[in-house]
């Protein structure tokens, strides 16, 4: 298969992924996933636990990331354990930063930052890389290997964060301001495809009131931005040019990422810039200034082929589907809403009950209880 043939079918493939969340997602339904009986209460109903679309689109991002982590490199001949070893470390700084950025930032723990935990993973990155490159790869390779390695992981990222901000549509969250207080070009501009979200558990319904009205569609621009950056990476991998595949992909995120914060209505803290977007400037610059330093060393030419023939194997397979898993379980498992459930019994569909019993009637009500998390 060829590079042009491999990112069309990736290209193809979000296109309608895209198309009908951006139609579906802000609407009530896409909330909640799924509700999970937890501790019964005084008055026989249980108190539930809620699994979200947010967790659910949050593990595909990573899992559509982690397999572009694992292809590219691997289409160089780097080996599965080390890859594996360098996307764990990854994760084991990202997603304690994750909350831990939010925190300093926001004050407040329910919450995750996207964000943050990028420009964390800007900064640590390479040397996490060049750490595990020395204890896995022969010595002349290690330096060599860093390059490459962010090369993969930047554009993986990107396309990570397209796809991630389905999750944040369908929690209401990240959202842009209402279209009424735009300017009138922009007005004009987004007119037939801003977002109105339904339901009161949304965020930008509790949070300020915005409920029903247009917003500027920002998590689509998003969206669609950082996917284009992470293809165009992808191609610029594939080509030999690892270096430019990843401050490509950095200077268009965090480029976007400090414009687009001009557009949200969500509380991004004090200052009329803010502490994210000096993350994102700051980011881009020490990606720049990296790409420049760092020494060039000889690479073997990138074969799709090899990269599908280890992205196949079962080992690949399983570890992109338990790190999905841990993502889901960290994301998914809601800390800001709550259920309330009534299990009742179907007496017309158990045998040796009187049909002429009343059926109960099922129901689960949602409620919010404290502040919401989102990725920022």
């Amino acid at each position: 298969m060829s590079a042009a043939l491999a990112i069309g079918a990736l290209a193809l493939g979000l296109a309608p992924l895209f198309a009908w969340g951006f139609r579906h997602l802000p609407r009530e339904r896409w909330q909640v996933l799924a509700a999970l009986p937890w501790e019964r209460q005084p008055d026989g109903m249980w108190r539930g636990v809620n699994l979200t679309y947010y967790g659910l689109f949050n593990a595909l991002a990573v899992a559509l990331g982690v397999a572009l982590a694992v292809f590219l490199p691997a289409t160089v001949g780097l080996p599965l354990g080390y890859l594996a070893g360098c996307i764990v470390a990854f994760l084991a700084l990202l997603l304690p930063a994750s909350k831990l950025v939010n925190r300093l930032v926001e004050g407040h723990w329910h919450g995750f930052t996207v964000g943050g935990a990028c420009f964390v993973g800007l900064l640590a990155g390479p040397w996490l890389i060049l750490g595990v490159s020395r204890l896995a790869l022969p010595p002349e390779q290690a330096v060599a290997a860093v390059p490459t390695m962010l090369g993969a992981l930047l554009p993986a990222y990107a396309l990570g964060e397209g796809v991630g901000r389905l999750a944040c549509i369908s929690f209401g969250c990240c959202y842009g301001r209402p279209l009424a207080a735009c300017p009138g070009w922009l007005q004009k501009l987004f007119a037939r495809c801003a977002f109105a979200f339904e339901g009161r558990l949304k965020k930008a319904s509790y949070a300020h009131g915005f409920e029903g009205q247009p917003l500027v569609p920002v998590q689509a621009l998003t969206a669609v931005l950082s996917s284009l950056a992470g293809l165009t990476g992808m191609a610029l991998f594939l080509s030999g040019r690892p270096v430019a595949a990843f401050v490509l992909a950095v200077v268009a995120t965090q480029g976007w990422r400090f414009v687009s914060e001009f557009l949200r209505a969500d509380d991004r803290g004090a200052g009329r810039i803010s502490a994210y977007q000096w993350m994102a400037l700051a980011g881009a610059v020490y990606t720049l200034a990296l790409g420049w330093w760092w020494p060039e060393a000889p690479r073997p030419a990138p074969e799709v082929a090899r990269g599908l023939a280890l992205l196949w194997t079962p080992g690949a397979i399983l570890f992109i589907e338990a790190v999905a898993a841990l993502v889901f379980v960290r994301m998914g498992v809601s800390t800001v809403t709550a259920s309330r459930i009534a299990l009742d019994l179907r007496p017309d569909r158990v045998r040796g009950v009187p049909s002429a019993a009343p059926v109960p009637e099922e129901t689960g009500n949602v409620a919010p209880v404290s502040q919401p998390q989102r990725p920022t």
